[in-house]
């Protein structure tokens, strides 16, 4: 019973600590835009020798913590595929998009999708993008076709040669342009893996910040997040003096 207490008292005053040192960031330049891969949850099973399904359920816990913690600064994450973020978006005045091929997905999530989408599209302390049927070469391609058939219909209704296409053009049609979403701040992929695997490929611009950490998601956390936050104020604050 003792031990029990002590540990509630732990997480409550870890919890309350947490909060003030995100406050404390939240004073200096703080990205508008963050995008996880969450990856290592099977070598985290494994590691401690546990079925892979637990690898999954720790790293949704994982996930849940980093959301939190984000939109507690209240900006825009984008994420590679995730179970229902109910709480999040009801808690926090999440908008939720899912972006990618839906119409590639059961009608069943397909109609959860666009519920979830409604209900969520006055919300606008933050956003939430969810990575589904997703790839960035898709993404790409259907912009370039977006902006070729936009540029097409405003020369028919004007009679007026076609004009050229630009990159603003086709990065006004990406799915988190659509959704509404700014440009993109810092990717971290976990595990150690050093890829993007066909993910914001065109998101990640030269003033994109891209982060390898060696940590399995299941384990990732605040204390992970803090340097990177940390290091990108540090090279926010060394352009402004520039």
């Amino acid at each position: 019973m003792l031990l029990r207490a002590l540990r509630w008292i732990r997480a409550k005053v870890t919890q309350k600590a947490e909060r003030l040192l995100l406050r404390i960031l939240a004073a200096g330049p703080i990205p508008k835009h963050v995008a996880f891969v969450m990856d290592g949850n099977r070598r985290y099973a494994r590691s401690h020798q546990q079925p892979i399904h637990q690898g999954h359920s720790d790293g949704f816990v994982a996930l849940r913590r980093m959301l939190e913690a984000c939109l507690r600064l209240e900006r825009t994450i984008s994420l590679w595929k995730c179970r229902s973020m109910g709480k999040f978006w009801k808690e926090y005045g999440v908008r939720l998009n899912v972006l990618g091929k839906t119409s590639l997905l059961p009608e069943y999530v397909q109609e959860a999708i666009r519920h979830v989408e409604s209900v969520t599209r006055n919300n606008n302390k933050a956003i939430l993008n969810i990575c589904m049927s997703y790839s960035s070469q898709d993404e790409m391609t259907t912009a370039v076709d977006s902006a070729v058939r936009l540029s097409l219909e405003k020369s028919e209704k004007s009679n007026s040669d076609v004009s050229e296409i630009t990159e603003d053009d086709i990065d006004a049609q990406l799915f988190t342009s659509l959704a509404g979403s700014p440009p993109l701040d810092i990717l971290i992929r976990t595990s150690g893996v050093k890829r993007l695997s066909d993910f914001l490929l065109w998101q990640c611009s030269e003033n994109t910040q891209i982060h390898f950490s060696k940590t399995y998601w299941p384990e990732f956390g605040l204390w992970d997040f803090i340097p990177i936050l940390l290091d990108y104020q540090r090279k926010a604050w060394g352009q402004r003096i520039l």
